[in-house]
């Protein structure tokens, strides 16, 4: 028999009031203006305890400007959670979907070792500390040592209107990568079929017969300099190593890419970057434009 007062404490939701400033102010006079039936002292409080954000961002700082049409959230429930790792940041969240810009050396999603850290695994805490019944849902992947912007889903609708209409979904795509040596055109499409044999290897064939699946990649040069080539890179497929198997093709291999066939490594880790994803809310059917500036120095 369970003791009173021993029982476990169910869940409680957060409670969150939101308010669109309408002129000028500071943060803290807003604060009071919009709650006038709450004592100064609480809402102090509310403030300095991490309950109060402001475009989505949280703040405890109390003479913080705020605009016309700035959306400022109180959680009258508990402070809001605050993602932090130095491989991932999150840089777009709603009730769908969540935006992250990945580092290199981070898996997107586990390969069933016990403990592994991902950005999957990373983002689910952070959802599950926010609410237990939160869930977080892959959509694409980037291999380990690629960083940049990839998206998830927080909901089973949003992750299956993604992934079952990608290619309408998905308006733009784009890398950056430095690969060997100097690239004569300018611009390019690369097409082939690719095929991963027994040892986890990705390789190109022109023979559609072959049971490949066919990649198209476009590509211009921005800059070529000391034996290496700076490239913006665009998708029309999404195949596993489909850049790097393509640049490899052409025989300009992604610098620090050993696997596929690269001698150098300036930048110690694959010189490969999702630069800019751009794609029609699965939810709200807004287009969505989201950038990650990296510096590749040749």
């Amino acid at each position: 028999m369970t003791k009173p007062g021993a029982e476990r404490r169910g869940f409680v939701p957060d409670h969150i009031e939101a308010f669109t400033a309408g002129e000028s102010t500071t943060l803290l006079e807003f604060l009071f203006a919009s709650m006038p039936d709450r004592k100064r002292t609480p809402v102090k409080n509310m403030l300095r305890y991490g309950q109060v954000r402001v475009n989505g961002t949280p703040t405890t700082q109390h003479d913080l400007p705020v605009a016309a049409g700035d959306k400022v959230e109180v959680n009258l429930t508990r402070a809001f959670q605050v993602f932090s790792h130095r491989r991932v940041k999150i840089i777009y969240e709603d009730d769908d979907i969540l935006v992250i810009e990945k580092g290199y050396g981070l898996l997107s999603m586990g390969t069933g070792k016990a403990g592994e850290e991902t950005a999957y695994s990373l983002l689910r805490e952070y959802l599950k500390r926010k609410d237990p019944r939160n869930k977080i849902f892959i959509i694409h992947r980037l291999d380990r040592d690629t960083s940049g912007i990839m998206m998830f889903a927080k909901t089973q609708e949003a992750k299956e209107a993604m992934q079952h209409n990608w290619n309408n979904m998905v308006l733009n795509r784009k890398y950056l990568c430095l690969v060997e040596g100097r690239v004569q055109k300018p611009e390019g499409v690369i097409r082939s079929y690719l095929i991963e044999n027994s040892r986890m290897e990705v390789y190109s064939t022109d023979d559609p017969d072959a049971g490949g699946q066919l990649a198209v990649t476009r590509y211009r040069v921005v800059a070529d300099r000391g034996g290496y080539t700076l490239m913006e890179v665009e998708l029309d497929t999404g195949r596993k190593n489909q850049i790097r198997v393509h640049m490899k093709d052409i025989g300009h291999p992604i610098a620090g890419d050993r696997k596929y066939g690269a001698r150098t490594s300036p930048l110690h880790r694959l010189a490969l970057h999702a630069a800019t994803l751009r794609f029609v809310h699965p939810v709200t059917r807004k287009e969505m434009n989201f950038s990650a500036p990296v510096k590749f120095k040749i």
